[in-house]
C-alpha cells in the first residue's frame, strides 16, 4: 500500500505575549497601561523604570514591591482615580441603598472611596461581602484603614495587571482597551 504524501507540520504564527509587548512598549505606552491599573505616577514610573520583566510573576511582584513604597500623597491620588465597586445587575435595590449609605459614612469618616479587592469573590455574594467589610471597616481608626487602603489598592493593582496580561488582548497597544477590573 502506497502512502500519499504527508501533510507539513502545522506551525502556529508566533504570536507576540502581552509580556513581550509591555516589555517592548515605550515608556509612556507602559507608564499609560500601568496607570489604568493604579493611578499613581509614581508606582507606574517604578515598575516601568523596572523592564524587561522575565515572566509575568516577576513583573507582579515588582508590582507589588512598588505598591508598598507609596506615600500618603501617592494613595490619595491612587485613590481619587478609584470607583466603589459595583454590584451584580441582579442586586436587589435595598443592598443598594444599605451600601450606598454604608459608602456614606465611610467617605464622610475618611476622606475618600472605599475600595476592596473582589478577587475570589463569586460574584452572587460581592454585594454581601463589600457591605459587611465597608461597615466593619468603617469602625477603624485612620491609621488602621490607611494600612488597609494601601493593601486593597495593590491587590486592585496586581489583579488588573495580571488581569491585562494574561488577556486575549493586548492593552499594552491598545488605546481604547477597557481599564482593567473596570
Amino acid at each position: 500500500m502506497t502512502r500519499g504524501p504527508t501533510l507539513p507540520a502545522h506551525r502556529t504564527p508566533h504570536l507576540p505575549r502581552p509580556l513581550d509587548a509591555f516589555n517592548a512598549a515605550s515608556a509612556a505606552e507602559a507608564r499609560a497601561l500601568l496607570l489604568r491599573c493604579l493611578h499613581s505616577p509614581r508606582w507606574s514610573h517604578r515598575v516601568a523604570a523596572h523592564r524587561p520583566y522575565p515572566d509575568l510573576d516577576a513583573l507582579l511582584a515588582a508590582a507589588d514591591e512598588a505598591a508598598y513604597d507609596l506615600s500618603p500623597a501617592d494613595l490619595a491620588e491612587a485613590l481619587s482615580h478609584e470607583a466603589l465597586p459595583g454590584l451584580p445587575e441582579n442586586t436587589y435595590s435595598a443592598a443598594h441603598v444599605a451600601l450606598d449609605a454604608a459608602h456614606a459614612a465611610y467617605e464622610s469618616k475618611f476622606g475618600h472611596v472605599f475600595v476592596i479587592s473582589l478577587d475570589g469573590v463569586p460574584p452572587a455574594e460581592s454585594a454581601d461581602y463589600v457591605l459587611e467589610a465597608i461597615q466593619s471597616r468603617s469602625a477603624n481608626d485612620p491609621d488602621k484603614e490607611r494600612e488597609i487602603v494601601a493593601d486593597e489598592l495593590r491587590r486592585l493593582a496586581r489583579g488588573r495587571l495580571g488581569t491585562c496580561l494574561r488577556g486575549a488582548r493586548n492593552c499594552v497597544t491598545s488605546p481604547n482597551a477597557p481599564a482593567p477590573g473596570r
